[in-house]
């Protein structure tokens, strides 16, 4: 079966009372448009009439419904749909009404080309807009959430649940995936490599029935969301300034054992037991912080294979101090600038080494945390007529 232009992908849980307006409008919309397409309702055995209502549906409409009876979540739902999709394009909604059926053939002639990469349908772009009666709060929370998002992308509403992107982006990405919560489109925003992305005004309404998903725990888990994104984009940066963070944690722990140790034994032998403190203190925040994929491995050959990596960097450290103070005899009027050249070196060093040595093994999608809900494989599939 040849694959149809455009897939339309809705995640429910019990929105009965929406789909019976928004299947035909759907329909409508792209009938109108000439676009072929699939509209599939994959829905979290919501148990409220929705098998029964698709079923109707599909008799006049292209409704397929899938029927997860163990997954949960809105994102993985749409991973769901997406893995299933035979459209060149596909493009996800939600199923309240917030976001206009009538708007889709403008999202989905965004992506007919080349020029753009990922369509957003933004309620913060020209001709854009919000239901009058969001309070300022609800406001301020979006507002909030779209700048901590600005790191990773520059369009104005990347919290949209209304997007587009091409069958085949997703395909090529498919293995990176590891959303939780609500906001799976900047997750393939993200992940897809996106470069090219484009906004297509909406007014954003409220829902047209029952009641809104968000809750205090989503919001904590967009948190844990967007920790992961970061990592992904910025995964040495961040592992970087995670093992300076730990270092300098480090260099308390390092004084306040030595001050502790100084009442016990002579000054030699209480610095050498303030080091071993400090440099344990060091392996077990990386261990458990840095490089916490890695935190499983055997724990006493990362902790020899890190005090090696510290004696090694201390030499970089102290080669490089001693080499500039006598190949550069102006440094010695001002001998901070060596010692500070080998600090520099020597953590540079010592990260490399943590990074391919101590704590070498590779991160894989499911070590920093768990996803939304474990992998399951049993659902019903309601075809459309």
């Amino acid at each position: 079966m040849p694959p149809l232009q455009l897939s339309i992908i809705v995640p429910t849980f019990r929105e009965v009372e929406n789909l019976p307006v928004l299947i035909p409008r759907l329909d409508a919309a792209t009938s109108q448009a000439g676009i072929a397409c699939e509209i599939l309702v994959i829905d979290d055995n919501s148990r409220d009439g929705t098998e029964e209502l698709c079923q109707q549906l599909s008799q006049q409409h292209p409704v397929k419904l899938l029927v997860r009876t163990e997954e949960r979540g809105l994102s993985s739902a749409v991973l769901t749909g997406m893995q299933i999709a035979r459209g060149d394009i596909l493009i996800v909604m939600d199923a309240d009404l917030s976001h206009p059926p009538e708007e889709v053939p403008e999202l989905y002639a965004a992506l007919q080309s080349d020029e753009h990469d990922f369509v957003i349908g933004s309620r913060y772009v020209k001709g854009g807009g919000t239901a009058d009666d969001w309070g300022w709060f609800r406001w301020l929370n979006s507002k909030v959430a779209t700048l901590l998002a600005w790191p990773l992308t520059s369009v104005s509403d990347p919290m949209a649940g209304f997007f587009g992107v091409k069958r085949q982006a997703y395909l090529d990405h498919v293995s990176t995936f590891d959303p939780i919560g609500y906001k799976i489109g900047l997750e393939l925003l993200v992940k897809c490599g996106c470069r090219k992305p484009v906004e297509v005004p909406i007014f954003f309404a409220d829902r047209l029935h029952g009641e809104s998903k968000l809750s205090f725990k989503e919001q904590l888990n967009y948190l844990r969301h967007l920790h992961r994104l970061y990592e992904f984009r910025y995964r040495e940066l961040l592992y970087f300034t995670k093992f300076a963070a730990v270092g300098a944690s480090g260099m308390l722990v390092d004084l306040a054992s030595f001050l502790g140790a100084l009442t016990l034994f002579p000054p030699a032998l209480a610095r050498g037991v303030a080091i071993w403190v400090a440099m344990t203190w060091n392996f077990g925040g990386n261990r458990m912080l840095t490089f916490r994929h890695a935190r499983h491995d055997d724990f006493w050959t990362q902790y020899v294979h890190y005090c090696l990596s510290c004696l090694l960097g201390a030499a970089v450290n102290w080669g490089a101090s001693v080499g500039i103070w006598y190949a550069w005899p102006g440094s010695q009027s001002m001998p901070w600038f060596p010692a500070l050249t080998g600090v520099i070196a020597g953590t540079g060093f010592n990260y490399v080494l943590c990074r391919k040595w101590v704590f070498g093994r590779k991160p894989t999608n499911t070590d920093d945390s768990q996803s939304e809900s474990p992998p399951r494989s049993r659902s019903r599939m309601l075809n459309a007529a």
